[in-house]
């Protein structure tokens, strides 16, 4: 607390408590509301209008967490202004509520500090923008359930309807309407006569305000009302509002509430929870293995694409049936692949060819990340997940416009996304080691942290009428309740399920539980014992009333040096890539883990892959082998590469499949005339045009040994082949064509750029520039000035000088080094007043040192529209 020694020198506006701020206080508003230094203001005083306006008021209360919202709540209904004993016995109560006692004064600091609160703690003053956002109205009732106070209920109420209230509540007759309202709030305000007052109710009158009393306030009652509604309009304990309609004052209400401004206040914020335990060494090992087949499904994805992706939509991104079809492929569920597909064109390895019949194809970056180490590849993907704004979550959506929100479109960027993926792996880092949380606990401190968009408000209106013309007993905890299951459907609580399963599958987690290198990948220390909170502003404060650290995501330079700290942690749980499998002869070969890179691709191009897994099982058929001999090996060789990289010999039914195929392979020769077909053997032409399959490839015989087709060539090779054939393409110089699948990749391309939620948080660098630029242009607006011809300085009003005036006055300040006021118009005619000391004047300039600029400068002596000497004591 930091209340007022001296009352006479107390703060008349927000811009007189930013005045006496020093830097450090400004620098951190303006680290916590950036959108004030956008464009940086001239001075204190347009700083603290642009401080009260709606959009940067409303930005500002979505930052504050619960307790500290119900804070301000609590402020917008009582007293303006307010001392500190009076917001506090809103939020303690009667009975003082020693956790709300020793959460207030953090709360109260962190509202002044981003400037919604100024003033002493005897004169407590809430932004005006933010009271009229959160104080009570009919249209919008209070967060509090509170609804408005006697005077503003009886605001149209006639004298004699006042009096009569008065006298039946047992109060003396006053001469005027002020005075008995002032006398009803008083009884009100009183314990004691409020109690004595409340025991004489009947019981039907006490369960009406019982409804009433947590909000809304607002009910219905009939032209005749019932008994019990009767003797609480009477006495004031309900007052008419509209015609049929009543409410319950601000004072009655919180009588009843035993003082308290919310039913639940919530000064702790919850604690994550542990739901299980695992040792270390388990998580990490399960992370790794979750790591390393993140990394083998983008593989998987781009290399499925590898020759040119799904088609582009006209509308952009990715058709339902191509994500069900990816999805296939990856052998995962849809919105499993819709992760996959926007993490791959985050981290800039997908992208769309801009042709003109536009693809999805693997990007040149694509290939420059396979040649990285695998641990180096996984800090790429997961540093982009966590910084990317794109919410693969909402892929199957809606829009604003009922339109679907597919895979690789537009509108899935989210910019909450990265700070709250950012908190949750916080939240985690905060557990012990081996400890996965409760996903439900996580999603209570993230509401507590950050309550939801309108989470607070109450329903507008006045609550439908009970039985008989009671008012409806509908309640409301206000913001300050408990959270309701509306509450978890928020984006950022869904944005929190994403990122728990998202960070699994990336390993970043294992078993639920953070692992050392995800915990080194966000910058966490050590575990620490649970009930140990990061260290921080609170740790004056006993442990369980500290508030929640603020999340302060890395910066560049720091996240850079996390990644490569995490990258070194899982360097050494990855598997090793092997160099050699083990042929079965059942015509299968068994990689027992993953393969170096150079004996994948032959195998891939050798074999099918059949099956994955711990260990990936990989079947020879006729038509894999003929794939690797059409991309030009020949049967020697590939019998060297197979007992080169196996450590079982190469099976007698796999080398027969070999030399079989390699027998047939090439007999036939396939060209264009449309198509032909040429043979040594004229017994096989004979053979293929008798073959009834044939008649669809329109063949007919040129000469002995060959054929012409109507077919092309690429539909006679795969008839051919379909009546048990083995032909080889040729080119026009009758040399066998090496078939091997091009890689389609797009021109270079940049990943998508993050969205970020509003202005980016001002560096140190921009902040001592911007305060400098503010204090200066404060000193100009605020400098006393001597009265001087033309000008009224106590309006503020720029001087008006001759030029031989204005020559004397400026020649006198550089002899006696004294200050002055100067008008001065610039080039494109902007008039602005500077405070200035000069230095020198000749050829017509004025060179002086410019407070408000804070450097030297030379102005145009035709320029300065006039002069004037600052007060004494202001140089």
């Amino acid at each position: 607390m930091s209340t007022e020694e001296h009352p006479a020198a107390a703060p008349r506006s927000l811009a007189e408590a930013l005045r006496g701020r020093d830097d450090v206080s400004l620098a951190a508003l303006l680290r916590s509301r950036p959108d004030l230094i956008t464009p940086v203001p001239t001075d204190l005083t347009q700083l603290a209008t642009r401080a009260g306006t709606r959009a940067s008021v409303v930005r500002a209360l979505e930052r504050l967490d619960r307790f500290a919202l119900q804070t301000a709540q609590a402020l917008a209904v009582a007293a303006d202004p307010a001392s500190y004993e009076e917001l506090l016995g809103l939020l303690a109560g009667d009975d003082g509520d020693p956790a709300v006692c020793a959460a207030l004064p953090h709360a109260l600091g962190g509202l002044r500090e981003q400037a919604l609160v100024w003033g002493g703690d005897d004169r407590l003053r809430l932004v005006r923008t933010a009271r009229e956002l959160l104080a009570p109205s009919p249209q919008h009732p209070s967060p509090t359930g509170l609804g408005p106070t006697v005077r503003e209920a009886t605001a149209g109420m006639s004298p004699g309807r006042i009096q009569e209230i008065v006298a039946t509540a047992g109060l003396p007759s006053t001469h005027d309407s002020v005075s008995a309202v002032a006398s009803l709030t008083a009884l009100f305000n009183d314990p004691a006569r409020m109690s004595a007052l409340l025991d004489e109710a009947p019981a039907e009158s006490v369960e009406v305000l019982e409804r009433l009393v947590w909000g809304p306030p607002y009910g219905q009652v009939t032209a005749d009302p019932a008994p019990r509604l009767r003797w609480l309009l009477d006495r004031g304990l309900l007052l008419p509002t509209a015609p049929g309609t009543v409410v319950l004052p601000r004072e009655v209400a919180l009588r009843l509430r035993a003082g308290r401004a919310h039913r639940t206040p919530e000064p702790v914020p919850p604690p994550v929870e542990a739901a299980a335990t695992h040792r270390p060494q388990v998580v990490d090992a399960t992370a790794a293995g979750q790591a390393y087949t993140a990394l083998s499904t983008v593989e998987e994805l781009l290399k499925d694409w590898h020759e040119g992706g799904p088609a582009v939509l006209r509308a952009g991104g990715l058709s339902v049936r191509d994500l069900k079809r990816t999805a296939t492929a990856l052998d995962v569920t849809e919105p499993v692949a819709a992760f996959w597909v926007e993490l791959a064109y985050t981290a800039g390895l997908l992208a769309s060819d801009g042709e003109a019949d536009e693809r999805y194809a693997a990007t040149p970056a694509y290939d420059e990340w396979r040649e990285r180490p695998a641990a180096e590849r996984w800090a790429h993907l997961v540093t982009t997940w966590l910084a990317a704004t794109r919410t693969p979550g909402l892929v199957g959506g809606r829009d604003a416009k009922d339109r679907t929100l597919s895979a690789l479109g537009p509108g899935l960027d989210r910019s909450a996304a990265p700070e709250v993926r950012h908190r949750v792996l916080t939240l985690l880092a905060g557990l012990p080691e081996g400890a996965a949380p409760a996903p439900e606990s996580v999603l209570a401190r993230l509401r507590w942290e950050r309550p939801p968009r309108g989470g607070g408000r109450g329903s507008a209106g006045p609550a439908p009428s009970g039985a008989e013309g009671a008012p409806g007993a509908r309640g409301s905890s206000g913001a300050g309740g408990s959270s309701g299951p509306a509450e978890g459907e928020d984006l950022r609580a869904r944005i929190a399920r994403w990122t728990l399963s998202e960070a699994e599958m990336l390993g970043i987690t294992g078993r639920g539980a953070l692992s050392a290198h995800g915990r080194a990948l966000i910058g966490a220390p050590a575990a620490r014992h649970p009930e140990a909170e990061p260290e921080g502003p609170g740790d004056k404060l006993p442990v369980r009333h500290r508030p929640a650290p603020v999340p302060t995501p890395l910066s560049p330079a720091e996240q850079a040096t996390a990644t490569a700290a995490a990258a070194r942690l899982l360097a050494p749980l990855l598997p090793e890539p092997l160099d050699h499998v083990l042929l079965q002869a059942d015509l299968t070969a068994v990689a027992p883990g993953p393969l170096e890179r150079p004996l994948a691709d032959m195998l891939e191009v050798l074999a099918d892959v059949e099956s994955k897994g711990g260990a990936t099982v990989y079947r020879f058929t006729p038509g894999s082998v003929r794939r690797a001999l059409d991309a030009g090996q020949a049967a020697s060789d590939l019998h060297a590469f197979l007992a080169a990289h196996s450590r079982t010999p190469v099976p007698q039914p796999l080398a027969y499949l070999i030399d079989d195929v390699a027998r047939r392979h090439g007999h036939l020769r396939v060209g264009a005339a449309s198509a032909y077909v040429r043979c040594d053997d004229d017994a096989v032409l004979s053979e293929i045009l008798a073959d009834r399959r044939a008649a669809g490839l329109g063949l007919r015989r040129l000469a002995p040994t060959v054929l012409a087709a109507q077919a092309g060539p690429a539909g006679l090779l795969e008839g051919l082949r379909a009546m048990g054939f083995a032909p080889a393409a040729e080119s026009a110089e009758g040399d066998v064509v090496i078939a091997r699948a091009d890689a389609h990749r797009t021109p270079p391309r940049t990943p998508p750029a993050p969205v970020p939620e509003g202005p980016p948080v001002p560096d140190d660098t921009l902040l001592t520039a911007a305060l400098r630029a503010v204090r200066a242009g404060d000193l100009a607006s605020t400098a006393p000035r001597r009265p001087a011809a033309g000008g009224d300085p106590g309006r503020g009003e720029l001087p008006r000088t001759t030029t031989a005036e204005t020559l004397a006055t400026v020649q006198a300040a550089v002899l006696t080094g004294e200050a002055l006021w100067i008008g001065y118009v610039n080039a494109e005619g902007g008039a602005s007043q500077r405070v200035i000391a000069p230095v020198r004047v000749e050829g017509g300039f004025v060179t002086a040192y410019d407070h408000t600029a804070d450097e030297v400068r030379t102005y145009p002596l035709h320029r300065i529209t006039g002069v004037a000497e600052l007060a004494d004591g202001q140089d």
